[in-house]
């Protein structure tokens, strides 16, 4: 289950690394939406951090070499 957990956040972060290069996250010359006074690109840029950091204790936690 462990080596299961680690292969999906290897992938995630992955995944979450290519997106944040696409316009999805940081698009050209979009300034709206904002969040408390934060532009767009800033606020995704935050959450895409938080995801980051989640993903990376979570693998850390089922890491397979954990236990060595």
């Amino acid at each position: 289950m462990r080596s299961t957990i680690w292969k999906i956040c290897c992938a995630l972060v992955i995944i979450i690394g290519v997106l944040t290069l696409t316009p999805l996250v940081i698009p050209n010359g979009v300034h709206k939406p904002e969040l408390m006074g934060m532009p767009y690109t800033l606020w995704m840029g935050i959450g895409v951090s938080l995801l980051l950091w989640v993903v990376t204790y979570i693998g850390v936690l089922v890491h397979p070499g954990k236990n060595d």
